[in-house]
């Protein structure tokens, strides 16, 4: 969320900003009307209450003094302000609510590093690592791998829970699973504290990292009991510290977890129809930061080298994007993703995204921290990066691995989380 202070003024820039990430439903006009009348009834209930306290006093002194006809009219004239009063505060309250509401759905700023663009098609390749595989015969896609080795077993998980899904056996699953392990460990070596974190959580978690409101129609709700399940990691783990105040010397914060993330997205008919690269549900290892604002940018460019390690080290090419001002999402001020190339769909995949928010996250969760003992709490700067998400990453390693025989040799640095084994065959 914004500072009202900011969009009170300087609101040509925040409307500038708002052309820039192409958001022309972002209500600050809203914002600035119902921000000048609030302050406008503020001021006029003030006025009233110290007048009736004033009166008050007056109408004291009057009945000490025996002018009782005097009070008991003052007296009744105070009791039409204190109804004055009453509707004014009822009026603020509605204002209030609104104002809310208005402010949770305008976007983040961008950073005045994102490149400006109308859409993910001008977004800049920044680096590209690696070479892709030259092969001596034609690469199949990991759809028809998977099913001739007998790992992915889509017939079934339709039957199981409809399309989208998917059942992953034998060495699928252990791949899936040597996956997530090797990736924890090695965040943990870059320094990040693993937590294990629920699955669901409540409403004012997924508004804390911008889910809700704008985005409700995506995300799986357990209506009786108003949980939801989570759509990635971040929303958990960043609440972790939601209304409170980190003390002095405890930043920056590194966290890293593994969750399953459900996600209700109206995918269409004719996009990715077959294979894996797109579900309702699908697994990632999350790395969330808390840092001071002085440091939000050197930690974007940390967290994305920690991600990249992750792609370096299972040598598959791999390319970091800049995102531009028209493919940012709500809640980031700048964003990279990074894309595996995968050669069976001779296609990139985007496989982490790596964003600053700025303090958007931490007003709307109201995290905040103390620069040193005694100082004034200030909000602080949150990151967030897949390290990586998987299916992804399977599909990936299934078509570069992959043998003209239809086996698929196993990555090195997975062979000792996958008990040795280093072809699927």
């Amino acid at each position: 969320m914004l500072d009202i202070k900011l969009i009170r003024e300087e609101p040509e820039f925040v409307r500038q900003q708002m052309a820039a990430l192409q958001d022309a439903d972002a209500p600050v006009d809203r914002v600035l009307a119902l921000d000048e009348e609030r302050r406008h009834l503020l001021t006029k209930v003030e006025d009233l209450k110290a007048r009736r306290n004033t009166e008050s006093k007056r109408i004291g002194q009057l009945m000490r003094e025996g002018n009782r006809e005097e009070a008991e009219t003052l007296k009744a004239e105070m009791s039409g302000v204190g109804d004055q009063i009453k509707l004014f505060d009822d009026r603020l309250r509605v204002i209030d609510e609104e104002l809310f509401d208005a402010m949770s759905r305008i976007p983040n700023l961008p950073l005045p590093s994102v490149p400006v663009g109308k859409d993910d098609s001008e977004n800049v390749v920044v680096r590209t690592e690696g070479t892709p595989r030259t092969f001596d015969f034609e690469p199949r896609p990991h759809w028809e791998l998977g099913e001739a080795l007998g790992i992915i077993d889509f017939e079934r998980g339709v039957k199981l829970s409809g399309s989208r899904f998917y059942v992953l056996k034998g060495l699928g699953a252990r791949l899936q699973r040597a996956l997530i392990t090797w990736m924890l460990d090695v965040h943990i070596g870059q320094g990040y504290d693993e937590v294990y974190v629920p699955f669901v959580v409540r409403e004012q978690c997924l508004f804390g990292t911008g889910s809700l409101p704008k985005f409700a129609e995506t995300l799986y709700r357990d209506i009786e009991d108003d949980l939801w399940l989570i759509p990635t990691a971040e929303v958990p783990v960043t609440n972790l510290y939601r209304d409170e105040i980190l003390p002095a010397g405890s930043l920056p914060i590194k966290h890293v977890a593994y969750t399953p993330c459900f996600r209700r997205e109206r995918m269409s008919a004719g996009r990715d129809v077959r294979g894996i690269k797109r579900g309702h549900q699908f697994d990632k290892v999350e790395m969330v930061k808390f840092v001071e604002p002085e440091q939000g940018e050197a930690e974007l460019d940390s967290l994305v080298a920690d991600a990249e390690e992750i792609c370096r080290l299972l040598a598959i090419p791999y390319r970091v994007v800049q995102m531009c001002t028209g493919d940012l999402s709500f809640v980031a001020a700048s964003k990279y993703d990074l894309e595996l190339w995968s050669p069976g769909v001779q296609e990139w995949l985007e496989v982490s995204s790596c964003s600053l928010f700025t303090d958007f996250q931490a007003r709307r969760a109201n995290i905040r921290y103390r620069p040193e003992e005694g100082a004034k709490p200030r909000h602080v700067y949150t990151l967030n990066g897949s390290g990586l998400a998987l299916p992804r990453v399977v599909i990936a390693i299934l078509e570069t691995y992959q043998q003209p025989d239809g086996s698929v040799t196993v990555p090195e640095v997975l062979r000792p989380y996958m008990g040795g084994v280093d072809v699927i065959r």
